[in-house]
């Protein structure tokens, strides 16, 4: 069976832990090198990981017609750079989110894309493609719970620490940026479309600077989305989807293990039911998909008009916040 053959541009943890071997489990993915601008370090992780290439830059693997995709799992305030950079060498790229710092930054993503029809590109929303998310949706879609009229989510952890990536500014860092993006997304893939308006409150960390509490609701016409993220709060995440019939609760909804099973709860008037899920890595999921539309010639799964449309409501929060109104989204 033909495979993609990925690079990777950079040795950041979540490629390291999750997405890597996640990769190398897949069907239609094979990694065949790595870039690190420390050599050194770049080799040890190819080593462990049996990536046979390892290159001292990210042109250098670029430039390797070896490579037919790359994977970046960059800081924030890399990835529209090296992913249109990518897009000019000739790569498919399946860039983590958020896609940007901005919506204007996604939007010149976006614009690059579009001159390189033949190529692939995406946002690494990876939680779509758990087969919980699959049937969350295909129920709301079937009616299950009645009308969808809100979705409740939370996402949180406690992270102080001022040399981690997420809570450093200057590089994309803070709660909206990491696991906000994630409230929204999943709302917006719900309802099936965009938000009318948001309303959002944040609170920043003094030091740090950084995005430490943010809440938002989101208007969707037909119904409403609210949610926090926080990056100093007790450890917890959940999805609640309300109908006029039903209540769908997701119990991992985020980064659902890849060692156990997952289970969601459809609750109504007359009961609870559970559905269970076997063990499984969205991240695999995500990455075949992925390869498959390359290998087909066919539309990814997530356009990457998407991405750009979850940035315009990330910062439409961050601008309620900052003006204290409700911001309208056209």
């Amino acid at each position: 069976m033909k495979k993609v053959r990925w690079g990777i541009l950079s040795t950041a943890k979540i490629g390291r832990e999750k997405v890597i071997p996640a990769m190398q489990a897949g069907k239609l993915c094979e990694v065949v090198a790595l870039a690190s601008r420390n050599k050194e370090r770049g080799k040890l992780m190819a080593d462990s990981l049996k990536i046979p290439v390892v290159y001292g830059s990210y042109d250098e693997l670029l430039s390797d017609p070896e490579v037919d995709a790359v994977y970046i799992p960059l800081p924030n305030h890399l990835h529209v750079e090296w992913a249109i950079r990518s897009l000019q060498a000739g790569k498919h790229v399946l860039c983590e989110k958020p896609i940007g710092l901005s919506y204007g930054e996604a939007e010149q993503l976006l614009r690059a894309a579009r001159q390189k029809p033949q190529l692939k590109i995406m946002e690494a929303f990876m939680y779509r493609f758990h087969p919980q998310w699959q049937q969350a949706k295909k129920m709301v879609n079937e009616g299950k719970v009645g009308e969808l009229k809100t979705v409740q989510s939370f996402f949180s952890y406690y992270n102080t620490d001022p040399g981690n990536i997420r809570n450093q500014k200057e590089a994309g860092g803070g709660g909206m940026m990491d696991i906000g993006c994630y409230c929204i997304s999943q709302s917006r893939f719900l309802f099936g479309k965009e938000p009318v308006s948001v309303s959002g409150m944040v609170e920043y960390d003094p030091v740090l600077k950084t995005d430490r509490v943010a809440s938002g609701i989101l208007d969707f016409s037909t119904g409403t989305a609210s949610f926090t993220c926080s990056t100093q709060l007790m450890p917890y995440q959940r999805v609640n989807i309300l109908g006029t019939e039903a209540r769908l609760e997701i119990e991992i909804p985020f980064n659902a293990p890849t060692d156990q099973p997952t289970r969601i709860w459809l609750r109504t008037k007359n009961g609870t039911e559970e559905i269970g899920f076997e063990t499984a890595d969205q991240y695999t999921i995500q990455c075949d998909l992925f390869s498959e539309a390359i290998l087909n010639n066919e539309p990814v799964p997530t356009p990457l008009e998407d991405a750009v449309n979850n940035m315009k409501v990330i910062e439409a929060v961050f601008e309620s916040a900052r003006e204290k109104k409700l911001v309208a989204l056209g």
